[in-house]
């Protein structure tokens, strides 16, 4: 795993069908594919976005965003590389992922201040489980600003699909180490939750988990994966699921 494979993968994909114009094509910069280190900076993004730009086989991604804060670079800075991108059509739209409320404040203060595109999308951490983060000062300036959020570990890597109930399920998934810390008393009570509500609904515990966040305040839509087909059906129905008034008071007091 060398970073940027799965852009490899998505612009093949696109390429072979000839559907570019019919897909979204979201992606981030910042983040040197695992080692750790955090760049923003103008010279960082520029490489990255062509390095990006080949690797989808396209010539415009449509959302561009800050993977994480990078503290050694001026907002002014990162935001004037943007400009320059979209000034170019290399991108449509700039967003920011794993800012908080102060960081984001100050984003859009400089922006404004500066005159230079600003963040239109947020894409936090948030799911039934972990809400702290988003709930609060985070989410009431997105929605003060009209800012997006398309939300990430949407079902908690997995833990709210119901399928892991004790350590001894963790080995069903490569991923499923990272379910450990949620295997507690309160998440304990967040799965019984949304076994009652899915059962009400006839519906499997991932659909009620992503229909709880489509509801909440400020969320435009969440992000999920799927791993086989059957899956994929799922997570569509998913949107369409209408949770009752008692149904969210239900998981928002199992989660709180």
């Amino acid at each position: 795993h060398k970073g940027g494979e799965s852009e490899t993968i998505i612009g093949k994909w696109m390429k072979d069908r000839g559907n570019r114009d019919k897909v979204v094509v979201i992606t981030k910069v910042g983040s040197d594919m695992g080692q750790g280190h955090k760049d923003l900076s103008a010279a960082y993004i520029e490489k990255a976005v062509d390095a990006s730009l080949k690797r989808l086989q396209t010539e415009v991604i449509d959302l561009y965003l800050s993977h994480w804060p990078d503290p050694a670079t001026p907002y002014e800075e990162t935001l004037g590389a943007y400009e320059k991108l979209l000034a170019k059509g290399k991108i449509r739209y700039a967003g920011c992922s794993n800012l908080d409320a102060g960081q984001l404040r100050a984003a859009l203060d400089v922006a404004s201040l500066r005159s230079l595109p600003r963040y239109e999308v947020l894409q936090p951490e948030y799911n039934l489980y972990d809400r702290s983060s988003f709930d609060g000062p985070l989410r009431d300036l997105c929605v003060a600003e009209d800012i997006g959020v398309i939300t990430y570990f949407s079902l908690a890597k997995g833990f709210l699909s119901g399928k892991y109930r004790s350590e001894a399920d963790l080995g069903q998934s490569p991923r499923g180490g990272g379910v450990k810390d949620y295997l507690n008393a309160r998440g304990m009570r967040i799965l019984a939750a949304l076994d009652a509500v899915s059962s009400r609904h006839s519906a499997k515990q991932a659909e009620v988990a992503l229909a709880w966040v489509i509801a909440r305040p400020g969320v435009t839509a969440p992000i999920a994966s799927a791993t086989k087909p059957e899956q994929m059906d799922s997570l569509i129905r998913a949107a369409s699921l209408k949770l009752t008034a008692a149904d969210m008071a239900e998981l928002d007091k199992a989660s709180g």
